[in-house]
């Protein structure tokens, strides 16, 4: 067997492990609206803050990725008096649309358009389930499984911060846990401590971000990670447009790699086959027509998006009916404090139970989103301010960065060495001497780089 084979049958064997067949239900077929009038009466929007939860949080905040705390609920009401719930992450960014485009049209036609955003779609498309007393995945085609895999996921941290949320993972019924590898951590090291608290059923996707560079750095590195059981996957280790790169790396490691549909073409990664995982996510019909090219050429993929609990309940449904969502959907809902809906989503064995109920299948905790409400926001507020990164060299040098932004292009950019056996890095708070005063403004403009540690 080719080791697309091999990874395609063990993927589907897993699934039918997971997966406990109802054929009365697995067999029904799409739902047809319009039981009830779904024209769109309002929308309503609700600007809240959620909290990070400890562990993340620091690491979370140090990066752009703090903005993922902002969140945006949207309510879609329908004529006929019911209502649909979904969210924007970061909607300062999300181009929202106009809600008057909506307002007076039916949302069973509505829910389909994918420039209306995340969360008025995800609402539009809880609404006009409800109203049909469905749940989602009846409007999304036809059943496939009745357990969806879920990942956690993690921002870089060092060693010890991931052994806290794997073992929280693990203690939560994940088997499945997604991470960022980044240069200015060492991934071995983390590697090595985490397979000594980890079972053996636990495995580790690493998303590197195109920060291995290129084949020659990526192979050797790899390869090298081979040697720890828990790898179960690489996401984007070069540049995705560098064809020739990847054919190479895929042919010398034994890990498969991951890639975001669409870069490279998809019928250039399909014929040149430079990956074995595919990663789809963002808008109900994107999601649907990238994951029917998947199904017809045999390729797994796992669904990605960020947000909350919200987010994990509406992906759920997506899984349902997406044949080849054989990979645990990565979804970042385990960095926040708390769910956001009733009851909150349970996993076991590393999955979760596709709803039955009508809509998401769960209610909004109406009491949270009150308790979290905060004034709306209109700008970006990373990076923030007053903020010292030190990156520690085995050498003894160090290389300060007062903005996450700023080391990440550096490394990107080849101006650092990536992935160094022995790098650490520090986040130093202001002591507030002139010494930290004068370092931070210097790294305000970019990388400061001594010789030895002098904060």
């Amino acid at each position: 067997m080719t080791r697309r084979q091999i990874l395609n049958s063990a993927a589907a064997a897993a699934v039918a492990t997971a997966a406990v067949s109802k054929p009365s239900r697995l067999s029904a077929a799409p739902a047809i609206t319009g039981l009830l009038d779904t024209t769109v009466e309002r929308v309503e929007r609700i600007t809240i803050t959620v909290p990070f939860r400890d562990v993340p949080a620091p690491h979370m905040h140090r990066s752009t990725a703090g903005n993922w705390t902002y969140n945006e609920i949207v309510k879609v009401h329908l004529k006929c008096g019911v209502s649909g719930f979904g969210e924007n992450i970061q909607y300062f960014l999300e181009s929202s649309g106009d809600d008057s485009r909506i307002i007076g049209r039916k949302a069973a036609d509505e829910m389909w358009d994918d420039s209306h955003g995340t969360g008025l779609q995800q609402a539009m498309f809880d609404a006009v389930a409800r109203a049909n007393d469905v749940p989602i995945h009846r409007l999304l085609g036809r059943q496939v499984r009745d357990r969806a895999f879920m990942s956690w996921w993690a921002i870089d941290m060092p060693p010890e911060d991931w052994v806290k949320e794997c073992r929280l993972a693990v203690s939560e019924g994940y088997t499945a846990f997604k991470a960022k590898a980044r240069p200015w951590f060492d991934l071995e090291k983390q590697c090595e401590t985490l397979g000594r608290v980890v079972p053996a059923h636990f495995v580790m996707d690493f998303d590197f971000n195109r920060m291995l560079l290129d084949s020659g750095r990526a192979v050797p590195y790899c390869v090298g990670l081979e040697r720890f059981p828990h790898v179960a996957a690489y996401e984007t280790p070069i540049p995705q447009s560098d064809v020739e790169g990847n054919k190479v790396l895929r042919r010398k490691t034994r890990v498969p790699i991951a890639m975001h549909y669409g870069d490279p073409p998809i019928m250039t990664a399909l014929r040149e086959e430079i990956c074995d995982i595919l990663i789809i996510g963002y808008g109900a019909t994107n999601i649907l027509q990238q994951a029917a090219v998947a199904a017809m050429a045999n390729i797994p993929f796992w669904l990605q998006y960020v947000g909350t609990s919200i987010t994990a309940a509406y992906t759920l449904h997506l899984a349902a009916v997406l044949s080849h969502a054989r990979w645990p959907a990565v979804i970042c809902d385990r960095i926040y404090s708390e769910p956001l809906i009733k009851p909150a989503i349970k996993v076991e064995n590393g999955s979760a139970a596709v709803p039955d109920a009508p809509g998401h299948g769960f209610d909004l905790d109406e009491d949270a989103i009150e308790r979290l409400r905060t004034p709306r926001i209109t700008a970006n507020p990373y990076p923030p301010a007053g903020l010292l990164h030190a990156i520690r060299w085995p050498s003894g040098a160090t290389s300060y960065y007062a903005v996450a932004h700023d080391f990440y292009k550096d490394f990107e950019g080849g101006k650092l060495p990536v992935f160094v056996p022995g790098i650490h890095m520090d986040t130093i708070a202001d002591n507030g001497s002139r010494e930290w005063r004068d370092l931070q403004a210097r790294a305000r403009t970019g990388g400061v780089h001594v010789g030895g540690r002098p904060l």
